[in-house]
């Protein structure tokens, strides 16, 4: 599977085995907490939780929830969504879907499907990163 174009209006569902398949692979969004995220992730996975992209539709606080990385994405990003059991990633990507982006795939069966499968998982954060003070994994400030 070498291109991914999902219907606009809609969240395609993605196996484990066919997402370590897409090229370029898509950005993967893990919308578990920040402890689930630290305990175990899939490799190059970035981490904002289900309740800050559901509180980041209220557009008076959501420069403030949704870190600028995320803000500055292209509507037309393709994302995979994961979650621990394909419950949360669902709502994750409908909330995605009514913010604009275009190209959003749910991870089917989340993180446990992916270590059934006998794919590759880490822990900790990102070589660089941090969790901010306000919450948001980052980058970790020179000093």
């Amino acid at each position: 599977m070498n291109k991914y174009r999902p219907h606009r209006s809609s969240v395609t569902q993605v196996s484990p085995l066919a997402y370590t398949k897409l090229t370029p692979p898509p950005l993967l969004l893990d919308v578990r907490s920040a402890g689930e995220y630290r305990a175990e992730h899939i490799p190059n996975a970035i981490n904002l939780s289900l309740l800050r992209l559901l509180i980041g539709q209220l557009p008076i606080i959501n420069r403030w929830v949704l870190p600028d990385w995320f803000q500055a994405l292209s509507k037309d990003q393709p994302i995979v969504v994961v979650c621990l059991t394909s419950h949360r990633s669902p709502l994750a990507a409908a909330q995605l879907l009514r913010a604009g982006f275009t190209q959003i795939f749910n991870l089917s069966g989340g993180m446990q499907r992916w270590r059934q499968c006998g794919l590759n998982t880490i822990s900790g954060y990102p070589s660089g990163f941090t969790v901010t003070t306000q919450g948001h994994l980052g980058p970790k400030p020179n000093t």
